[in-house]
């Protein structure tokens, strides 16, 4: 009986970065309003390039630019804010 090795599908490990206390604060205020900004890697590209995902209550809308991964996340928390100062009107 012989078997098939499969061939491991592509992988990129996600950066990491730590959130300070007033980035969660905005990012959970964005959560509960339904925008969430994610990052998912662009698969067409051989270097670590990222992509960024904004879902705003349901709509998934892509960042045309692709970012490096020591970029990505900044970039990220600056959707982030943008949409925080956007919608909270205090």
């Amino acid at each position: 009986m012989a078997f098939k090795r499969w061939n491991k599908s592509p992988s990129k490990k996600a950066p990491v970065r730590s959130w300070h206390v007033d980035e969660m604060k905005i990012i959970g205020w964005c959560l509960t309003r339904n925008i969430g900004v994610g990052i998912s890697p662009d698969w067409k590209d051989d270097i670590n390039r990222w992509q960024i995902d904004i879902n705003i209550n349901g709509k998934i809308h892509t960042d045309p630019n692709r970012y490096e991964e020591d970029t990505v996340l900044n970039k990220v928390i600056q959707y982030y804010k943008y949409y925080y100062e956007k919608y909270n009107k205090q």
